[in-house]
């Protein structure tokens, strides 16, 4: 059968309504960045932790500005009787801001910054210890089950029945004693390493059992009989299928870890099994305050509440982390 012409003709389409660009996709890093900016807490929080962060790394930098050591002493600058600092306030002045030490006239602004490092460094060392130790016990536990769940399960609840202090009061000593003699000074490294050890020791527990619990949750779901149905080793369903999964809890973890252990590096410190004078620290200088409380309170004042800061920033940025990261948070 023939066609005629007319019905071979196109026919004329009309022209296309442009078309809108949809709403992208956001990844839940993204959806969680913007909780984060929209928070005013966390980003007065986060900024002041990046400040302090800041100038704990540029503690060199701030010495060489300042013009004054951890360790120079200006003892010119005390009295006689008492070794009390001259002047308003413990001896604030422009050459010395926070004013110094009533006993050996060190600068406590400097040694603060340096304390400030101290702290930090031992905080974050021991938290990204604890959380890869915690992690992989978690991981291994949750998936496995069996007798590994068993055992790590056991192990979890030894490390929580042990007394955090004083298993820490009566292993330090002995520890030291073991690689060095009563008369050696004990290297400041040695002493870090071991508070490190310590605190790793105390601490994975809590992660292992947050990652063993959502491991338990997800090792059931599609993807992961999907990496099983196509060959997929133990190594790459661990760490490649479910650890992708567990950021949000291990990163919250981790920003509630970190103040916990400023705290407790400052509290061994300050009972004398931490770190120990001349080193910077927080807990020492407040255990050394302790004895002018009432001639000098500006020198338990000022490390005192840099203390405070530090802990309550790292506090307020977890609990916001958390909520950001959390999808059933409100938006």
């Amino acid at each position: 059968m023939s066609l005629s012409p007319e019905v071979l003709e196109p026919v004329p389409v009309a022209d296309a309504a442009p078309v809108e660009k949809g709403v992208v996709g956001r990844s839940p890093g993204q959806l969680a960045w913007t909780r984060l900016r929209r928070d005013r807490t966390a980003m007065i929080s986060g900024c002041t932790l990046l400040l302090l962060m800041l100038v704990a790394l540029a503690a060199p930098l701030i010495e060489v500005l300042y013009g004054v050591g951890p360790h120079d002493e200006f003892k010119e600058l005390l009295t006689r009787r008492g070794a009390i600092p001259l002047g308003y306030a413990g001896g604030v002045s422009a050459d010395h801001w926070f004013g110094i030490e009533p006993g050996t006239g060190r600068d406590i602004f400097i040694r603060m910054v340096y304390g400030l490092r101290t702290s930090i460094f031992i905080a974050l060392a021991s938290a990204l210890v604890t959380a890869g130790i915690g992690v992989t016990a978690g991981i291994l536990a949750g998936y496995l089950g069996g007798w590994v769940d068993t055992v790590i399960s056991w192990i979890t609840d030894f490390a929580l029945a042990l007394p955090f202090l004083i298993f820490a009061l009566a292993i330090m000593r002995p520890v030291e004693m073991r690689f060095y003699g009563p008369r050696d000074e004990v290297p400041v490294w040695f002493r870090v390493t071991v508070l490190i050890a310590i605190f790793a020791a105390f601490g994975w527990t809590s992660t292992a059992r947050l990652v063993r619990g959502q491991v338990i949750s997800l090792r059931e779901r599609e993807f992961i009989e999907a990496a099983r149905a196509s060959g997929a080793g133990l190594g790459h369903i661990l760490f490649r299928q479910l650890l992708p999964n567990l950021w949000a809890p291990i990163l919250v973890s981790f920003s509630l870890a970190v103040p916990a252990y400023v705290t407790g590096e400052a509290a061994l410190s300050f009972l004398g099994i931490g770190i120990v004078d001349p080193t910077p620290d927080f807990g020492a200088m407040i255990f050394r305050s302790i004895a002018y409380l009432q001639t000098d309170p500006a020198y338990v004042f000022f490390p005192g509440i840099t203390i405070f800061a530090l802990v309550l920033a790292f506090n307020l940025f977890g609990d916001a982390l958390r909520d950001a990261l959390d999808p059933k948070s409100s938006r």
